[in-house]
């Protein structure tokens, strides 16, 4: 049996980017969809106040501020789209705006599976962590949710993941079975519809290759637990 080239292994790694890339996705478009929508709505309201016989000027400024808030809204995400390319340089990320980013991302489809995601206390914060910041935040990103997705894609029944830091330059992931605590936040029923279906299981081999093309250590043990490090090797 012929080994892998250099070369085909980066497609490997190539594939399974592209795998998560389009399991986020309908959460990214739900994401950009949401301003849109208070935006038309903006829009036709704003026009019934000008073609009112008596034009409420404070009514039409709070519109347009409305309206206003929403495009900034949108170019936000339109930013976060581009900040998926591994080629584009960036300011790093801190260890727990990465977890929250990542989680928001995947809890609405993960919690339709059964599998809910559990944050430790010390991670829940983002805009708290006044940790070092971690550089290449797209690979970082895409390390973790691979990470999150393997442990998803070998939960046979309701489980939930945990995400807790370990030491100062890791993150550590844990299966536990059933759920967890009720409340957790959920897909919106009207979002339900954009959810796609899983498509190919994110397996060992998949993470490991991953890893290795974007320059990180990975310790799976089993199905059960995966050590992410944040440092390149």
């Amino acid at each position: 049996m012929m080994k892998a080239s250099p070369a085909a292994r980066s497609w490997i790694a190539a594939g399974v980017r592209y795998e998560l890339l389009t399991r986020v996705l309908p959460a990214l478009r739900h994401d950009m969809v949401g301003p849109v929508s208070v935006m038309r709505m903006g829009v036709l309201m704003l026009k019934r106040q000008v073609d009112a016989p008596q034009i409420d000027t404070q009514a039409c400024r709070e519109r347009v501020a409305l309206i206003d808030a929403q495009v900034a809204e949108l170019l936000d995400g339109v930013r976060l789209l581009r900040n998926w390319e591994l080629a584009d340089t960036d300011d790093g990320i801190a260890r727990s705006e990465l977890v929250h980013m990542c989680v928001e991302l995947l809890r609405p489809a993960f919690s339709l599976q059964g599998v809910q995601l559990e944050v430790d206390a010390a991670l829940e914060q983002p805009a708290a962590d006044a940790g070092p910041r971690w550089p290449r935040a797209a690979a970082l990103r895409y390390l973790l949710l691979c990470g999150l997705n393997y442990l998803h894609d070998a939960c046979t029944d309701e489980c939930t993941i945990r995400i807790e830091p370990d030491g100062e330059s890791a993150l550590l992931l844990r299966t536990v079975p059933g759920v967890a605590v009720a409340g957790q936040p959920g897909m919106p029923e009207s979002a339900v519809v954009h959810c796609a279906p899983r498509r190919l299981a994110i397996d060992a081999v998949a993470l490991q290759s991953l890893a290795d093309d974007l320059g990180y250590e990975v310790q799976a043990s089993g199905e059960e637990s995966v050590r992410l490090s944040l440092v390149e090797r």
